[in-house]
């Protein structure tokens, strides 16, 4: 499969400690956090570069096929 710039829909989250946490739903298991906003979209394009060198062809296509379609809201008793 050709190298080329991809889009990936990325959570971030305020972290407890004050820092952020960064989550690419299309790719279970890649995250990484940062102690500001620019580190952690930073930290998270490598963490996404990183992980795709280590998955075969066929699951490179098959993870790069699927599409986050929305984040939504859901209210629920906690």
């Amino acid at each position: 499969m050709n190298k080329r710039i991809r889009e990936f829909s990325v959570v971030i989250l305020e972290d407890e400690s004050g820092g952020y946490i960064a989550i690419v739903p299309e790719l279970p298991g890649c995250h990484t956090q940062g102690d500001s906003l620019d580190e952690v979209i930073r930290n998270i394009r490598e963490a996404i570069e990183l992980y795709l060198e280590t998955l075969s062809e066929e699951e490179k296509k098959e993870l790069l096929s699927r599409r986050v379609v929305g984040l939504q809201r859901v209210k629920a008793l906690a």
